[in-house]
């Protein structure tokens, strides 16, 4: 069963041919395709992996490149896409058939290999290809703790372009020990809401603000379009460094992000870091594809981070979060007069609209425990200046321990582009 197994993603870019990069991008095209048909030929009719399959497999070999595991993979997609679609649909949101637009593909251990060399070989529309994994110099980056692990095993992963480059989220899985199948997921619970004026805020009032790494996103995109009209060669290598130096950017804002995000549940000795639900966020923040690789690359970096503190990390519903008053639950669009301002319509408390949606994050994961079988519903929302519980009990943090984390250190800001 999947929840006997410990799930993580580690990503890192693969270095390239020219040769490699055509059958690569060619790959993508086609995987979307399938995606594609397979979804139209489902759509109105079956959403299950077992009905899909079998209901598009031929067409979808019949009319792309895919091999016969990578068909196999679409028509799975397209199940999971129309699975979400329904699920939308059914708590009241409109829904339309789903597109498939992401430079996306995704491999298992049919279509991927991971060698012990720091090579992978990938199944691309005509034949295998076998890069080098771009690994940080450091032997202690993160993705060594799963590479060079004999308890972590390969997954299903997911290739993605972006910028010019390629990017592998490798995904490992182990099985649970004793210890964490029998634990229940109870304790301390830290809300963090992710966003776009703030990249995150958390329910203890800590803010990591987003307005620099927007203004610098979009600067990045205006030299990028810039390059891509000149089309010269050299343009193209100007392109390359870059991408380069725009990754290398975002990941340092996100690696301080997310060491203030693990600090913050650490400071109040949390046991739960939760995050709304990844899956919409573009939609519900107006991202771009920038920002909402970005967020899912700082949940990922606050997954593997925490762990290693013995947090764990969680992800929770994010409908009407941004709407529902945290303090007496009244939800209505009214309750968001502006972008970055919450007004309660019922009981008139105001605060930050992203300070709100993290407190209901973390509430609504504490209120889940409270209907699982697997915990024992004594969770409780970690505060600025206490902890809460569903029922209103609140427990004030001990004297003195506010004024203590007055000068907490901020994470420091990234320098701009030039």
């Amino acid at each position: 069963m999947a929840d006997d197994y410990v799930r993580r993603t580690a990503i890192t870019r693969l270095e390239v041919t020219d040769e490699q990069r055509d059958l690569l991008e060619e790959t993508i095209s086609e995987w979307k395709r399938g995606c594609q048909l397979a979804t139209d030929m489902a759509w109105g009719k079956c959403n299950a992996k077992s009905d899909v399959q079998p209901l598009a497999y031929d067409d979808v070999r019949e009319h792309t490149d895919l091999g016969s595991q990578h068909a196999v993979l679409a028509t799975h997609q397209a199940a999971q896409a129309i699975t979400g679609c329904l699920e939308r649909r059914s708590k009241g949101k409109n829904v339309s058939k789903p597109t498939f637009t992401a430079p996306t593909v995704t491999y298992d251990t049919r279509t991927l290999t991971l060698f012990d060399d720091e090579t992978v070989s990938l199944s691309t529309t005509e034949s295998r290809v076998r890069c080098e994994l771009a690994l940080p110099d450091a032997d202690d980056g993160y993705q060594r703790q799963y590479l060079d692990s004999d308890t972590w095993s390969v997954t299903e992963s997911t290739l993605t372009a972006r910028n010019g480059d390629y990017f592998l989220h490798l995904g490992f899985r182990r099985p649970k020990t004793d210890m964490e199948r029998n634990t229940a997921e109870d304790g301390t619970v830290l809300g963090v809401d992710l966003g776009i004026e703030n990249l995150a805020v958390t329910s203890t009032a800590s803010f990591v603000s987003g307005r620099e790494l927007t203004h610098n996103l979009r600067e990045f995109e205006k030299v990028r379009a810039g390059l891509q009209q000149t089309g010269t060669r050299s343009a193209h290598r100007t392109l390359e460094q870059s991408s380069r130096r725009e990754l290398r950017y975002i990941r340092d804002v996100l690696h301080k992000a997310s060491n203030a995000i693990v600090a913050e549940a650490l400071r109040y000795e949390c046991d739960v870091i939760a995050f709304e639900d990844l899956t919409d966020i573009r939609d519900r923040t107006g991202a771009s594809w920038g920002h909402k690789w970005a967020f899912r690359t700082l949940y990922e970096q606050v997954e593997y981070k925490a762990e290693a503190e013995g947090i764990t990390v969680k992800q929770v519903g994010s409908a009407y979060t941004s709407q529902r008053c945290a303090e007496c639950g009244f939800t209505a669009d009214e309750n968001r007069p502006a972008r970055t301002e919450f007004s309660c319509q019922k009981c008139e408390s105001e605060a930050n609209a992203d300070y709100n949606a993290a407190k209901n994050i973390g509430m609504r994961y504490v209120r889940r425990g409270q209907q699982s079988s697997r915990r024992t519903g004594n969770s409780q929302l970690a505060l600025k200046s206490g902890t809460v519980t569903p029922s209103g009990g609140f427990t004030a943090h001990p004297d003195g321990f506010e004024a203590e984390l007055t000068d907490k250190p901020l994470p420091q800001r990234a320098k701009s582009v030039d």
